[in-house]
């Protein structure tokens, strides 16, 4: 029992040292990002406040006109309406240049569009490195899921670095678990914060109880991290041994790079079309948004109503896909429908981001976001502070040692 005990010491110990940095920096960022929207319309009121009064402009031609006024570019994601008021944020990718092969150089990816006018109110390039005030809620959003690791080869490695983060998190919930719980006899100093003695004691309660009261709540972080980093490449295929998913083109199609994706073959107003009716048919609220990926040849419509993106309050809106090359079905996602795997997939995001209760949820993943970084401080403090110790003990030792060994006689040293 000792000897376990000491495996999962040592076990905990580096898996800790190992993803303390990258928790401090997710637990931290997130704690900021559950506030994304206000934060960053609060630093930025040109992308989120409207300036010219009246009807709307339909979102399609606000589309075509920023294709027609940057001809390099292509729009692939639209907010369908606008919430009154409000600018519209479209988003873009570069075109292939036909006489090089590769993509045109472009140095931002979201403009914000007077949906009235159809005046450009402000450009950025959403996620880049950069600490100004049109960039630091993406840069910081970007920095949570991908430490801000640009692509290698076409790679999204920072994703995958922190999904693997997050995998060791995992399973370093649950030895820290069986390291909390030393003898049932003394269950509750398990649980107790020695408030009234500070110091070591009071931080090695901080780190143990404190993990031991939000354990549950750090372990749906933790899984629903790897999903939303790993899902393709970890968590499908783990969820499909065990049930049957309904098909989604982001996991039943292999992503191809950006410069060899192919045009599309349908209009994305003729996607629109089937969309609208498919959605009426089922009793859905108007579309919402309009998705479309190079990567994998498809146009995704949500429906939702203007502002409600996220789906605060339940598994989020309903989705529906085309093949962008013939506009035929591709796939859907209908929250709170399907199996039990394609549930489960379902509730990762609003999980991970608390949205699955609305603001409440919000508050509650913006705490654990400071709980997880004060954790990961503690547990570094606490290592430190008892290899200083063992340090200076193994000093003490040699200087003991040395001093209580006789000294050879002199016969000894003679050849």
């Amino acid at each position: 029992m000792a000897f376990a005990r000491r495996s999962l010491g040592l076990v905990h110990r580096w898996f800790g040292l190992f993803i303390a940095a990258f928790l401090f920096i997710a637990g931290l960022t997130g704690a900021v990002i559950s506030w994304d929207h206000e934060l960053d319309g609060w630093l930025n009121p040109a992308f989120y406040v409207a300036r010219s009064p009246g009807p709307q402009r339909p979102a399609l031609e606000l589309a075509d006109a920023v294709e027609r006024a940057h001809p390099h570019v292509r729009v692939t994601y639209l907010p369908l309406v606008a919430e009154s008021d409000e600018a519209m944020q479209i988003w873009v990718a570069p075109r292939v240049d036909p006489t090089t092969g590769q993509l045109h150089a472009v140095d931002w990816n979201q403009v914000a569009v007077d949906p009235v006018s159809g005046v450009e109110q402000g450009r950025r390039d959403w996620g880049g490195v950069s600490f100004s005030r049109e960039n630091v809620l993406p840069f910081l959003y970007k920095l949570h899921y991908s430490l801000e690791i640009p692509l290698v080869g076409g790679y999204d490695v920072g994703s995958l670095f922190m999904g693997i983060v997050a995998i060791v998190w995992v399973f370093d919930t649950f030895v820290a678990l069986c390291l909390s719980f030393p003898s049932p006899r003394s269950w509750r100093k398990s649980f107790a914060f020695r408030w009234s003695k500070g110091g070591h004691a009071l931080l090695f309660d901080l780190h143990r109880s404190g993990g031991v009261w939000i354990w549950l709540l750090l372990l749906v972080l933790a899984v629903t991290a790897v999903s939303m980093n790993l899902r393709s490449q970890v968590v499908t295929p783990i969820v499909s041994m065990f049930s049957t998913l309904s098909s989604n083109p982001f996991d039943t199609r292999t992503a191809i790079a950006p410069e060899q994706a192919a045009e599309p073959r349908t209009d994305r107003g003729r996607i629109l079309e089937i969309a609208r009716a498919e959605g009426a048919r089922r009793g859905w609220a108007p579309p919402g948004g309009l998705l479309y990926s190079p990567e994998y040849g498809v146009y995704g419509i949500g429906f939702f109503a203007a502002g409600d993106e996220h789906g605060d309050g339940g598994l989020g809106n309903p989705w529906l896909y085309f093949d962008a090359r013939d506009g035929s079905p591709a796939g859907a996602d209908v929250p709170g429908t399907g199996s039990a795997g394609d549930i489960f997939l379902q509730a990762q995001f609003p999980l991970h981001s608390g949205r699955i209760i609305g603001l409440p949820g919000r508050i509650l993943v913006s705490c654990l976001g400071l709980a997880v970084a004060m954790l990961s401080v503690t547990g570094v403090v606490i290592w430190f502070r008892k290899r200083r110790a063992k340090a200076r003990t193994d000093q003490l030792r040699a200087r003991s040692g040395y001093s209580c060994t006789p000294s050879p006689p002199p016969s000894a040293l003679l050849p």
